[in-house]
């Protein structure tokens, strides 16, 4: 399982380097300490106390800062480990020389945007049309000021960013829309981080959060994938299971990745369940430094997420022998074990180390969000009762069919 630093191996480390240090450096009028101290405090107003968490915090000048320096790469890097997981042959539909179109809601300070301008740049291939909406004029008036910073120093000249200032939460957006439709259909809808903070004081936010994905999932085109991001916090993923499930019932698109099936998701069964990522991540040099300060760890891209489509596509082919791996492989005395889901449920397998063998040599590879198939799993009965641990024996052949 190869760490994932594409991102900070291509245009998008030097470009973020060179404006943290205009903004933090001697001759800045933010001091790194400043600047440490608003990390950790964004930390907290994004974890802990995400009640406190100013509407307009991009517009506070040292928390904006803290974002660009700490945050913004974390998540680029998220959003372009989901742009790798797309289909290439529908993502090469128009062909290479129409531009990919983005529609990036809550997009802040151009996140969605540069993650989709570097992916399409390393790829040599094509342009990227961006059209990202948030509702602070300062991160807009950043989002486009980060943007002319990489197209110069990488000498990108065939894309293009459109920044529209709206409240999506606000009655007047239908004004908005009548905009977004214009640059319509979409190959990629992002929405990161952001469902979350939106209609929190509606009677019922959860509606009114599906209300908004559906009505962005026509602009999407044909063969198209909307993006759901959400921070790695239960209470908050848990609510994007159920959006999930709603859609999925309104039959209003289909998911490609995580999940294998759309049954109901079986995350929501016991109130403690609940399915993220953690992909290992090799941070940027100023990423460590910040680390050290603060005292934190940022070793690991954690998030939650969904790709729906409305062409069926799915990451793997599904069936009944193939579960996502949705936990750590934990070690036991005398064995191993990991959570799998698919259409029939979430459940616990394991393999005792006596029964290792050649054929299920795999089971030791398995990590959270690897595809795995599995020929057999034995659910013995004791007593009278199934085991509620399925067991792998030494002749059932195991395959990773797609690492993450």
């Amino acid at each position: 399982m190869r760490p994932f630093n594409r991102s900070t191996e291509r245009h998008l480390c030097p470009v973020l380097e060179h404006l943290i240090t205009q903004e933090c450096g001697p001759d800045s009028k933010i001091s790194f300490q400043e600047l440490t101290q608003a990390v950790a405090t964004l930390s907290r107003l994004f974890t802990i106390d995400r009640t406190s968490l100013p509407d307009e915090y991009l517009d506070d000048p040292l928390l904006a800062a803290a974002y660009r320096a700490y945050f913004m790469p974390v998540n680029l890097a998220k959003i372009q480990a989901l742009l790798d997981e797309l289909p290439t042959e529908a993502a090469n539909d128009h062909g290479l020389a129409k531009p990919m179109t983005v529609l990036d809601l809550g997009g802040g300070p151009g996140t969605g945007a540069l993650a989709c301008l570097d992916w399409i740049a390393a790829r040599e291939r094509r342009g990227v049309r961006v059209v990202s909406v948030d509702r602070s004029q300062t991160a807009g008036r950043d989002a486009r000021r980060l943007w002319e910073v990489y197209c110069r120093m990488t000498g990108v000249c065939s894309s293009c960013l459109e920044v529209i200032e709206a409240d999506l939460e606000k009655p007047q957006k239908g004004l908005v829309w009548n905009k977004i439709r214009e640059a319509a259909p979409y190959d990629v809808i992002i929405i990161a981080n952001c469902l979350n903070q939106l209609f929190t004081e509606s009677e019922d936010p959860s509606a009114r959060r599906a209300a908004l994905v559906t009505e962005v999932l026509p602009l999407l085109h044909p063969h198209g994938t909307l993006m759901l991001i959400e921070p790695a916090l239960r209470l908050v993923t848990r609510d994007l299971h159920r959006l999930r499930d709603q859609l999925l019932r309104q039959g209003a698109c289909t998911v490609y990745s995580p999940c294998l099936h759309e049954q109901a998701c079986p995350a929501l069964v016991r109130a403690d369940d609940w399915c993220h990522e953690e992909r290992p991540w090799v941070p940027p040099a100023w990423i460590q430094t910040i680390d050290r300060e603060v005292g934190f760890i940022k070793d690991a891209l954690k998030f939650s997420y969904l790709l729906l489509r409305k062409d069926g596509w799915t990451i793997v082919q599904r069936k009944l022998d193939i579960y996502r791996v949705v936990s750590e492989l934990r070690e036991f005395k005398g064995e191993k074990r990991a959570w799998l889901c698919n259409e029939l449920g979430r459940s616990e397998v394991g393999r005792l180390d006596r029964l290792a063998s050649p054929k299920n040599a795999a089971v030791d590879d398995w990590h959270r969000g690897a595809i795995v198939q599995i020929e057999r799993v034995v659910r013995k009965e004791r007593s009278g009762k199934i085991s509620t641990v399925g067991r792998i024996e030494s002749d059932a052949a195991i395959q990773i069919v797609r690492s993450i």
